[in-house]
């Protein structure tokens, strides 16, 4: 929930401040976080299929990646405005 509530921050800082790369990566990488992670947890507690499992670590990393970008965007442009 906090992943999406992220996509809506990244959506409302690209309408202000223009959409850059970083930005653009950042929401590719939540959404896919998004996607992998939960996606594997929720087939995994419905089908039962073990190695879903080992997936589930890779959207996690997507999530962090993300949130990374975001941050590191949000600097950069903080830092230029001063």
């Amino acid at each position: 929930m906090i992943h999406a509530l992220g996509l809506l921050i990244i959506g409302l800082t690209a309408g202000q401040l223009g959409a850059s790369t970083k930005l653009k990566w950042a929401a590719r990488l939540l959404f896919i976080g998004i996607i992998v992670f939960s996606g594997s947890l929720y087939v995994l507690s419905i089908s039962g299929i073990k190695i879903l499992g080992a997936i589930t670590p890779i959207g996690g990393v997507a999530f962090i990646a993300g949130w990374l970008l975001l941050a590191l965007d949000v600097w950069q442009r903080g830092k230029d405005r001063s």
